[in-house]
């Protein structure tokens, strides 16, 4: 993937804007421009806001529109990195979106499709590279061609024969 033309707080001010969700999680080490910027445009919108680590009980227990990890994985070992995304994609949030520093962060690009992450954008500035990577439920797998009552079912057939 290229490297993209905007800078980090604009492409998650774009993602922010383009989803609206009126339920917001945020994992991050500390609040960001765009997250600021966004609840300032949105002060409707709910805002759930946890550390890097486990999810706080009263989180964990929430559902949320979309999640936002920033400046999270870099702080956590791999494993406690995997639990922490994959309880926020299966229990959490439908919509995911990760930003992370992979030299920094024992993450390698497979680690996030291993998760159905898909890579959305890649950022440069001197040697540090980010990569954002996002997750959407509804976009995870499109339905195959050949997945419908056509073929699943004759029910021209159904109560002729016994097979």
């Amino acid at each position: 993937m290229t490297v993209s033309t905007h800078t980090p707080q604009e492409a998650l001010a774009a993602l922010l804007d383009a989803q609206q969700p009126a339920r917001l999680l945020v994992v991050a080490a500390s609040r960001f421009p765009a997250l600021d910027a966004f609840i300032e445009a949105h002060p409707n919108t709910q805002l759930g806001f946890a550390l890097p680590g486990a999810l706080p009980a009263e989180l964990a227990a929430e559902r949320f529109d979309l999640a936002v990890v920033v400046d999270c994985l870099e702080h956590l070992d791999r494993r406690a990195g995997q639990e922490l995304l994959g309880g926020i994609r299966n229990l959490n949030a439908s919509r995911l979106a990760v930003l992370a520093d992979l030299a920094a962060s024992p993450w390698r690009e497979t680690d996030f499709y291993a998760l159905a992450l898909q890579k959305a954008a890649t950022f440069k500035r001197g040697e540090q590279t980010l990569g954002l990577f996002t997750y959407d439920l509804r976009e995870y797998k499109q339905a195959p061609d050949w997945l419908n009552a056509r073929f699943w079912a004759n029910p021209q057939h159904f109560g002729k024969y016994w097979w």
